[in-house]
This record gives structure tokens, sequence and C-alpha cells, in this order.
């Protein structure tokens, strides 16, 4: 075992390891595992200049900044999809999130350069010599075991794909609520760790705030259907136990992604959903999105957003189309959207002809 070097930067993928858990590095001997946390140096900067870490403050990054970071997949139409390789015979790994999670880029964005590349040192161990692995250091631990009901009414932001606008539309959500005095915590179940959307809904007024970064988990894709499930179930016993107060909850990335469909199929969750928000970047992605959550998961929103909301004309195209209320979530009309939220009602879609 070597010791690490002074000053070495720890990123947010990595969020519940405490630094002093790190005693120093081995050798790669065997192939990485989600979660695994490598000490490596920057080798060279392409996409990403800089690495997030667990307070959210953004530390600029050049070529031989040493760091831990972290083994995970992600997935990720506007930037890349990554996974973790399956053997030891890598000279460089790519940086395939600014939270500092990394792989192997397997395809990119046209929109995006060539990733950021990182040399491997060896695995971050503990005393003993084992390699560190961030899912063995969960900050979620709920007291009960089996959900009581009735529960915190869930708030559930899905959208048509990444940059939807699904965060904005659930931090205009948790704004709407929290300055109407109703108690609102807010939780982002799957994606790749990133601090920013969570601390976005935090800034807006939800008390208690988490995703699966919390759990230990560097991002959610490829895991198993019984992990994902358990993800929400444990932030749903952690954070809504109170039948009087709100958990706003997004699911990263469109309805069709893998770990996205398994949620919205799932009896657990849709017996949770009060009202569903759907976001798209246009009318005519959300026209399409309705007829997908209709056919596909026999789901119908409660309202749309997004980036759509933003633009007089995409409403007027929507509104040609559905009934379905649209909110804009860049400029929130409290009143309006407290309403949407807290009103029961039948969930209807009237397609118009």
């Amino acid at each position: 075992m070597k010791k690490l070097d002074k000053g070495f930067r720890m990123p947010s993928a990595a969020y519940t390891l405490p630094r002093k858990a790190i005693k120093g590095y081995i050798p790669i001997e065997q192939p990485p595992k989600i979660g695994d946390v490598l000490y490596g140096q920057v080798d060279t900067i392409g996409q990403h200049s800089s690495l997030e870490n667990s307070q959210g403050r953004i530390h600029t990054i050049h070529p031989g900044t040493k760091a831990t970071f972290v083994f995970g997949n992600r997935y990720a139409p506007d930037y890349y999809e990554g996974i973790i390789p399956d053997t030891t015979n890598f000279e460089n790994l790519d940086l395939l999130a600014r939270s500092g999670v990394i792989g192997q880029v397997v395809s990119k964005s046209g929109k995006v350069i060539s990733p950021t590349t990182i040399k491997p040192i060896g695995y971050a161990c503990d005393l003993t010599g084992e390699i560190l692995n961030t899912r063995s250091f969960s900050l979620i631990k709920p007291k009960n075991i089996e959900k009581k009901f009735p529960r915190a009414k869930l708030i559930l932001a899905i959208g048509t794909a990444m940059n939807s606008g699904k965060s904005a539309a659930a931090t205009a959500c948790v704004y709407a609520l929290s300055v109407h005095d109703k108690e609102v915590r807010a939780s982002k179940v799957t994606g790749t760790a990133s601090l920013k959307d969570i601390l976005s809904m935090n800034d807006a007024g939800a008390t208690h705030y988490s995703d699966f970064s919390f759990m230990g988990y560097p991002a959610t894709y490829l895991i198993d259907e019984s992990e994902v499930t358990t993800i929400f179930d444990k932030l749903d016993m952690k954070y809504a136990n109170n039948k009087e107060n709100y958990w706003v909850v997004e699911f990263a990335d469109g309805i069709n992604q893998r770990e996205t469909a398994m949620l919205l199929r799932s009896e657990t969750v849709r017996k949770r959903i009060h009202k569903l928000i759907f976001c798209a970047a246009d009318s005519f992605g959300a026209i399409g999105g309705l007829e997908v959550l209709k056919n596909k998961f026999n789901l119908i929103p409660d309202a749309i957003s997004g980036v759509c909301s933003s633009s007089p004309l995409h409403i007027k195209e929507l509104s040609e189309y559905t009934d379905i209320p649209v909110f804009n979530s860049l400029n929130i009309k409290s009143q309006e959207l407290f309403k949407i939220l807290t009103t029961t009602r039948k969930r209807t879609q009237n397609h118009k002809s």
C-alpha cells in the first residue's frame, strides 16, 4: 500500500465516502465494479475541465491534477454513453461527468468533444488494503422497513429526454409549495451524480434533499431493476413518512430510458404518484410523449412543463392538442402552480381535433 499525495481532490461522485477512510492505494489487479474508488491523475483535458466536490464547489483541473474518481456507467444522449471496463487492460480512463464518474466512452454526441482522460494510479483502499467502494457508505438508513400509509404526497417530474427541463420543473414545484408554507423534501432517484439539481431544489425551499449518490451510487445506468426500486423505496421511507408533507422527485433522462421505464412500470412507484409532471423541449415532443405515456405506461400527466413551457408558440400548439395545463418553470406563477399541485382532480387527456 502506498500513500496518496496531499491535497488530492475528492469529487461529488464519492459523496458518501469520508476522506479519512482513504488510507492508501494499491495496484489495479482486478476489474473494477460500480462504486470502486480509483486514485488517478488528469492526463489530457477534453470536455470536462473541472470537478464538482461534495459541497458543490467547482474545482478547475489541469493535466497532472490528482484526485479520487468513482467507476460508474453513464447514459447521457447529449454527452456520452460510458461503461465500466471489464478488464484491467486500460492505460487511460475517460471522465464521464464533472462529478468524477469514470469509465470508457462507447459513444458520444456530436455536440461535445472527446472526454477528459484520467491516468490510473491505483485503487484507493482502507487500512486493511481492501478496495474502497462508495456503495459501502450509505447515508440513507430509514428507521422503518415497511412503508406506512398515508404518506407524503409525491410530485413526480419526468420528461422526454435529458435537458428537457425536468430539474427546472421540479424546482418550480418545490418553490410553489414551500412559499405556501408546505413542508417539502426533494430527491433525484436516477441519473449520474451531480449536486446541481438537488441543490437547486434545496435553494427553492426543500428542507431535505437527496439522490442516489447518498446511497453510494455514482450513477444508476445498468444497475439491476431491484436496485433501482430499492433506491426509490429507501428514499421514500427516509423522507416521505409525514402525510402532511410533499416529496418532489425527478427521474433522469426520458421515459424510454432503461431505469426510468423500470420505475414507471413499477406498481410501487405508480401507486405513490400524487401529481405527475411531464417535461419536453418542444410541443411536438410533448405531444408524442403523451402518447407514449398513455400507450406504454397507462399514465396521464397532471401538468406539462419543461423547455417548451417558455415559448408561447409551443404552448399554443399544445393547447390545440390537449387540455392538460402547462406551467412555465422559468417564470413561476406560484399561486397557479400551487393549485395544480394541490387540487384533487381526475386525470384526463382530452385530445382536440
